[in-house]
C-alpha cells in the first residue's frame, strides 16, 4: 500500500477500525493536527504502542495542532504522570507506564480529567484496558522500516466517529 493509504476492518458492533500508513515525522505532523480538527472538550485519545513508536512524538502534534504554540516543547510526562498545556482548550497529556495498580488511577483523579473541559492524551493507554473510557479513540502505534509508522485507530461511539471523520479528512485531496 502507499503512503497514506486507508485499511479497513470490521469488528465487533459499533467498533471502527482504519489503519494509516504514516512515512515520515513531517506526515505524522499532518496526521496530528488533522486529528487536532476533529477533537473537542472531553475527548480521550489513547496512545499505545512500543517504546520508540512516537507516541510523545505524536501527542506533540495534536497539541500543537490543538494550539500549543511551536515553541513549548510537549514532552513525555512518564515521571510528572500529567503534563498540561494550554490551547484552544485545556490539554492533559498523561502517561500510565509507571503506574502499576489501578487505585493510582483512582489516586491521580483520571476521571476527573476524562470528564473534564479539556482533551486528554494518555500514553500507555493499554496498561489498564479495563478501565478505559468506553468512547475513547485508541490510536496504536506500530514501528515500520526506517521512519514508517502503522497508527491503528479505533473506537467506538465518540471514538468512531473520530475513527471515520479522521479517515474522510486524511483521505480528502484537499488535504494532501
Amino acid at each position: 500500500m502507499a503512503n497514506g493509504d486507508l485499511k479497513v476492518s470490521l469488528l465487533e458492533s459499533g467498533v471502527e477500525q482504519y489503519s494509516f500508513f504514516i512515512s515520515d515525522e513531517p506526515q505524522t505532523r499532518r496526521f496530528g493536527a488533522r486529528l487536532a480538527e476533529l477533537l473537542r472538550p472531553g475527548d480521550v485519545v489513547g496512545l499505545c504502542g512500543d517504546l520508540g513508536a512516537g507516541k510523545t512524538y505524536l501527542a506533540g502534534a495534536i497539541a500543537h495542532g490543538l494550539g500549543v504554540p511551536d515553541e513549548v516543547a510537549v514532552t513525555s510526562p512518564t515521571f510528572t504522570l500529567i503534563k498540561e498545556y494550554i490551547g484552544v482548550v485545556p490539554i492533559y497529556h498523561m502517561d500510565l507506564y509507571r503506574l502499576g495498580d489501578p487505585s493510582e488511577l483512582y489516586d491521580l483523579g483520571l476521571w476527573e480529567y476524562y470528564d473534564g473541559a479539556g482533551v486528554c492524551l494518555v500514553e500507555w493507554c493499554d496498561r489498564f484496558e479495563d478501565l478505559w473510557p468506553g468512547s475513547a479513540l485508541v490510536l496504536t502505534l506500530t514501528l515500520g522500516r526506517d521512519t514508517e509508522r502503522t497508527i491503528r485507530a479505533e473506537g467506538k461511539g465518540r471514538g468512531a466517529d473520530l475513527v471515520q471523520a479522521l479517515a474522510k479528512k486524511w483521505h480528502s485531496p484537499l488535504e494532501k
